[in-house]
């Protein structure tokens, strides 16, 4: 899902299934007490950077419109006309799948070979799916550079035989390897209506749809048989209900349409199993449903088995969907989303699937209109969404997303985002308890261009409206995000709060820059998150806007590896950079959370605060002592304030009296200066200098005033905070 509204840029610049990386094969190891992230899938994946090739080996690369940034494990290996990539099968297998991409403009093939011997087959490979671009998407560049291309083998392969590919006529990219023993194909369910009978083509010349409409309508209540053959079908099927439509694998049973079922409503009961639907969607136009379901397939339906390439969404469901079912599918190459549960839906369950290279959430809810209820996202397999998040919940009540695999998103996403983004109304915010439980997020986050700095691999984002439902983040394990661990922001630039927040159980390894990106006011509590190779600090903790609140972060035991945090809220930590010294001239106390006792009128705390001594914060009037309490961010040794009063000669000078208190947690203070009186006046800059205590050390700075012989309340116009 995305908005074309942008954020505003800002004025300054557990336990969980692990991931091993050997030999080119993504292999999830479940810990005994928790089951393994991701799908049961029927193939074993082999990147081309870890086979053997005379080809060039692209990337790393994390930087958005790159070739590599988009390719699984974020590297691959390009051929020229007449190189190979010879791959070592991982396991007995008879079919082949191959990511790969080709220039804007060409098409050509790719020459198989079998333990040195060449196939009568080849790979087709075009660019005619790939380079999408979505100009009224703020932020998004030509993106989508890949695309899949299959073939069974015609023998089988077992493992530790060597099985090459050689780009014939035109370079080729070749990200990564799925090898995968086909089933056969499934015979003819007895009493069931074949389209064939009913006029179909088998072999794809003529139009089959009044074909397949003819088999629905004469198989009410039983089965559909879609035989092996390609099919071809010019215009979407509706009407659809009480029936299963069932191939014989989706190996052999091929479908060609872009728009399968299209319905606004459905009475259910529809099973839709075991075939192929291969689109030819070459661009996203999001005003034509050109998906594999628009619409509604009614209660009690289920969708399994299917390969679904080649479209702009595969799933695009609203309406009455209770209870559906989408199980061990494959989906691949959309435009836009993969599957979109877009309100209304209760009790869905979308499980053991795999997901790769589409153009926006791999996965998502949106409750528009009406809340998702009491539906999940669980076991699934996500590789490179290469515009938007993995997994996406925008609003909705009793949600769980459990034990899934996200690996390599691109831009404006992360792996896992939970979000009150509402794009359009009515919306039904967050609400009740959402479950992010078991899952596992590989070189997940991206740099967001909208908002001039990177998306975590897990993100809470308050976008909309606050966010107050309870969020319950357990045993998840974030390995290689490029950028940070978990985040907490309010994306739309509101400052709105994220709120009752509890992530426990989780394990970071080689994040980028920080473990916690908390922007947002609000409060999560942590208890056994455990850190290492960590790239800059534990915590950048820095709100925006600026003065919109502070992020209190609960330490509830068993943690490790993250203490420290990001000193200096006017950078963003760039990857490995590692925590700098602050700068002795920088002020402290700029653009950080303000409170106060109490305030008059519009003469708010985070007035003091906000860089312009002509704006003031003035306390409540007649109520000595006032206090004003800034939180710094982090323990620093404060040597020097300066604090200052507008310096128009209007403001007549005033003495102060004033008390220096410190605390490092801000629940406990002590007394760094006993209350004296500081004079004020407008002859001299209306600017007090007050020296600290050497050692002084301190997070949370706060200031009471007791009295004040120029107006009866306290007053600062700017409090700046230094190390030197």
């Amino acid at each position: 899902m995305h908005s074309s509204t942008a954020r505003h840029v800002r004025r300054m610049p557990a336990i969980g299934a692990a991931v091993a990386l050997a030999a080119g094969l993504l292999v999830t190891l479940a810990p005994a007490a928790h089951a393994a992230a991701g799908a049961t899938l029927p193939f074993t994946s082999v990147e081309a950077e870890s086979a053997s090739t005379d080809g060039t080996r692209i990337g790393p690369d994390h930087t958005q419109g790159t070739l590599a940034s988009e390719a699984s494990g974020r590297q691959a290996v390009r051929l020229a006309a007449g190189q190979r990539v010879e791959f070592t099968v991982p396991r007995t297998a008879d079919a082949l799948n191959l990511a790969y991409s080709v220039p804007d403009g060409q098409s050509g093939a790719l020459n198989v070979y079998v333990n040195g011997t060449r196939l009568a087959k080849t790979l087709p490979v075009t660019a005619k799916y790939s380079y999408v671009d979505t100009g009224w998407i703020t932020g998004s560049k030509t993106h989508h550079f890949f695309d899949n291309t299959r073939l069974l083998l015609g023998r089988t392969v077992q493992a530790g035989d060597k099985v090459a590919v050689e780009a014939a006529g035109v370079q080729v990219t070749v990200d990564v390897a799925d090898f995968e023993q086909a089933a056969p194909a499934a015979a003819q369910p007895a009493g069931s209506v074949s389209v064939v009978a009913k006029g179909a083509d088998p072999g794809g010349n003529a139009d089959s749809t009044q074909a397949f409409r003819d088999a629905i309508a004469a198989a009410q209540g039983g089965t559909v048989w879609i035989p092996p053959g390609d099919y071809r079908i010019t215009s979407s099927l509706n009407g659809v209900q009480n029936v299963t439509l069932q191939g014989a694998g989706h190996w052999y049973s091929v479908v060609h349409t872009s728009r399968f079922i299209d319905q606004s409503g459905s009475a259910g009961n529809v099973h839709i199993k075991d075939f192929a639907v291969i689109g030819e969607v070459t661009e996203r136009v999001d005003s034509s449903p050109d998906n594999f379901v628009n619409g509604s397939l009614g209660p009690n339906s289920s969708v399994s088995g299917m390969w679904l390439q080649h479209l702009k969404v595969g799933l695009w469901l609203t309406g009455n969907n209770d209870n559906l079912v989408v199980e061990g599918n494959r989906i691949l190459d959309t435009t836009a989303d993969g599957l979109n549960l877009n309100g209304n839906a209760r009790g869905v369950r979308v499980r053991d699937n795999f997901l790769r290279n589409q153009g926006d959430d791999a996965l998502a809810m949106w409750s528009l209109y009406a809340p998702d209820t009491d539906s999940s996202f669980e076991h699934n397999t996500i590789s490179q969404p290469n515009l938007a998040n993995g997994i996406a919940v925008y609003g909705g009540t009793d949600i769980a997303v459990r034990d899934n695999l996200v690996a390599d998103t691109n831009a404006l996403g992360s792996g896992i985002a939970i979000s009150n983004q509402k794009f359009l109304d009515p919306f039904s915010p967050l609400a009740g308890t959402i479950t992010v439980d078991g899952n596992t997020l590989v070189r997940a986050g991206a740099m967001n261009p909208n908002w001039n700095h990177p998306m975590g691999a897990l993100r809470v984002d308050s976008y909309d409206s606050a966010v107050n439902a309870t969020v319950n983040i357990t045993n998840t394990t974030i390995t290689d995000s490029p950028y940070s661990a978990f985040e907490f922001v309010s994306g739309g630039g509101h400052g709105y709060p994220v709120r009752n927040v509890a992530v426990t159980g989780a394990t970071v390894r080689n994040t980028g820059t920080v473990v916690v990106q908390a922007e947002a006011q609000g409060a999560a509590v942590f208890k056994n998150v455990t850190a290492t190779q960590v790239g800059a600090a534990g915590v950048y903790n820095c709100p925006f806007p600026a003065n919109s609140g502070s992020f209190t972060l609960t330490d509830g035991g068993g943690n490790s590896g993250w203490s420290g945090t990001w000193s200096d809220c006017s950078t963003w930590p760039r990857p490995g950079q590692g925590n700098p010294e602050p700068d002795p001239n920088r002020n402290l106390a700029k653009g950080r959370p303000a409170t106060a006792t109490g305030s008059q009128d519009v003469y708010a705390p985070g007035k003091a605060v906000d860089g312009d001594p002509n704006s003031y914060w003035e306390s409540a009037n007649n109520a000595f002592p006032q206090s004003w309490t800034v939180d710094l961010g982090a323990s620093y040794g404060v040597r020097r304030l300066v604090l200052k009063l507008p310096p128009s000669a209007a403001w007549g000078a005033r003495t102060q009296t004033v008390a220096v208190l410190g605390s490092t947690d801000g629940t406990t203070y002590s007394t760094v200066l006993g209350a004296q009186g500081y004079r004020f006046d407008p002859a001299t800059g209306n600017t007090v200098t007050v020296s600290l205590p050497g050692g002084t050390s301190l997070r949370h700075l706060r200031l009471t005033v007791s009295a004040n012989t120029g107006w009866p309340a306290g007053q600062f116009g700017e409090v700046e905070a230094y190390s030197s």
